[in-house]
């Protein structure tokens, strides 16, 4: 496949084109522009997803608000850029982007934090395995299998053949026993 070349036009013709709504204006806005405005978007919103996400919001309302740009005001790029900030923002404080990073998935948030810090969790050097294998043993068996041993809790269920509510049970009861060591 051929690279395709990329486009590129004055601010005057690429603003006609823009307000006669020419697709190849599109076109040049993405060549020309897309790094500068995912750098102003990327710097207030640091998922990468998101941010290109916001991109494309940023050149559909470009699009669709051209006729209301206007050069005494100021360069395009600058009407732009507000655009892409403006967007940016709005985005930050909505209540669905802050729900969602607070939202977040644990392993992903555990993994991350692992690679970054290099971190290993070891149970022997807290005292933990100490303090399960003290409680009762329908509480350690159960700990055991589903903490230290990785087991699910349908399977710790199947294994100790007791029922999956009572396994849960049991775990419940033994971190309420575990948080008597730290309280």
């Amino acid at each position: 496949m051929a690279p395709t070349k990329k486009i590129s036009l004055s601010e005057e013709e690429l603003v006609s084109k823009l307000k006669s709504q020419d697709t190849i204006a599109i076109q040049a806005l993405y060549d020309m522009y897309s790094g500068a405005l995912l750098g102003v978007i990327s710097r207030i919103i640091q998922q990468t997803e998101v941010a290109e996400d916001l991109l494309q919001e940023t050149f559909i309302k470009i699009w669709n608000s051209a006729g209301s740009y206007d050069s005494s005001k100021g360069r395009l790029f600058t009407w732009m850029m507000n655009i892409a900030r403006n967007l940016s923002i709005d985005k930050l404080r909505s209540k669905d982007f802050k729900n969602s990073s607070k939202n977040q998935d644990i392993e992903n948030n555990v993994d991350f934090i692992d690679t970054q810090k290099e971190i290993t969790f070891n149970a022997d050097l807290l005292g933990l395995k100490d303090m399960v294998t003290a409680l009762k043993p329908e509480y350690n068996d159960v700990l055991n299998m589903v903490y230290f041993k990785g087991y699910t809790h349908v399977e710790t269920a199947e294994e100790l053949n007791l029922p999956l509510g009572t396994v849960k049970t049991r775990i419940r009861m033994a971190i309420m026993e575990l948080r008597k060591y730290f309280n």
